[in-house]
């Protein structure tokens, strides 16, 4: 009697913990899983990942593409930071975050990125959307069909505020690149690095909510946001003393403090941890290849392109494995592919370029055998 009473005590107890590990999964379905990226921007090197490419909803850091289409217009000179814009009546009753635009009311270009920038203004977004594209549906087209441009295939934007839309997403690492494409706009860095600052005549006050613009030294951009469906998220950016460019992209963290933080570390990490460097092969080592019934017995090789590429900076030199064949048959072209030189930072393959002919190579034929042995005999 008394065995089985234990029996079914335990049988009780071990239905308790089956319902509670199943009510805790049941309370994960839907989460966000929390994702991030560390990621070198000139060379597109990813450094540190986790769930770099699951689709998530990155709030407002989808306003970071609309303002790359902006910057793209500055610079080709469709309108400059000085241009004054007219607000349209689509201005009107804009939720969010807001400079309590008017229609009819003026703007500069600079005025008005400072409040999409700094203060996050989706009034103030819709002015630069609509004299960039006629309207605000025609901008978002355009949004998506840049992002495709860019290779961004797992982002879908429908709107460039990014207010909550369940059908809108991102990757950490396609953020990233958006991120690495900003930042050769120099002219955004100011913006970007702002804490605080006024427009309309210093009526409304603009207070950055990424906080590392203040607090954090090498911050160069980008923005943080946050809502109820993405959580916290932050793209980050901070910059070497050789000039390398580290950013750091965080979706989906739990709490404030956490995505800063994390930010910040992963910065630090690549700032620390990693340089940039160049392969800087010299054609010189590459012995001229021989050629079989050609008019030149060899033909000169180098290497296509050298390579940019991210190491740990506590690495040796980088060791090089050249793939060359014996010897050509003519003709040979220029700039034809003879082999391979790859870069090794110790086991690891780094970086992998293509040897190329430097000069043409004809192949050989009966006059031309023909005048050689009548210059041999008139010698």
């Amino acid at each position: 009697m008394r065995r089985k009473m234990l029996c079914g005590m335990m049988i009780i107890i071990i239905g308790i913990i089956s319902v509670t590990f199943i009510s805790a999964d049941d309370s994960d379905d839907g989460k966000i899983p929390s994702a991030y990226v560390l990621m070198e921007a000139d060379t597109g090197t990813v450094l540190e990942e986790n769930y770099a490419d699951k689709e998530l909803n990155a709030g407002y850091l989808g306003k970071l593409m609309s303002l790359l289409l902006i910057a793209e217009d500055i610079e080709k000179g469709e309108y400059a930071l000085d241009t004054e814009l007219t607000a349209s009546h689509n201005v009107t009753g804009t939720r969010g975050a807001v400079v309590w635009l008017q229609a009819g009311d003026k703007m500069t270009v600079d005025e008005l990125l400072k409040s999409v920038i700094i203060g996050n203004a989706n009034d103030a977004m819709t002015v630069l959307a609509e004299k960039s594209e006629g309207s605000v549906e025609a901008f978002t087209m355009r949004m998506n069909a840049a992002a495709f441009d860019l290779g961004l295939r797992n982002s879908a934007f429908y709107s460039p505020y990014g207010f909550y839309d369940e059908r809108e997403h991102t990757t950490a690492r396609e953020m990233a690149l958006i991120c690495a494409k900003l930042s050769g706009y120099d002219f955004l860095t100011p913006y970007f690095s702002t804490w605080r600052d006024f427009v309309k005549d210093g009526a409304v006050e603009l207070v950055n909510e990424n906080t590392l613009s203040r607090t954090f030294e090498p911050h160069i951009g980008f923005k943080a946001a946050h809502s109820d469906e993405s959580r916290y998220c932050i793209a980050e950016g901070v910059r070497s003393d050789s000039g390398a460019l580290y950013v750091a992209v965080i979706l989906g963290a739990q709490d404030e403090d956490t995505s800063f933080s994390s930010a910040k570390k992963l910065c630090r990490k690549g700032l620390s941890d990693y340089k940039v460097t160049v392969t800087m092969f010299p054609d010189e080592m590459l012995m001229p290849v021989r050629v079989r019934n050609g008019k030149d017995f060899a033909v000169p090789i180098a290497i296509a392109q050298q390579g940019t590429l991210v190491i740990p900076k506590n690495s040796g030199e980088l060791k090089t494995v050249t793939v060359l064949p014996d010897y050509l048959e003519a003709p040979v072209e220029k700039g034809q592919k003879i082999g391979s030189a790859a870069f090794y930072n110790g086991k690891n393959l780094v970086y992998e370029g293509d040897i190329v002919a430097s000069e043409s190579v004809e192949k050989l034929d009966y006059g031309f055998v023909l005048s050689k042995m009548l210059c041999e005999l008139a010698k």
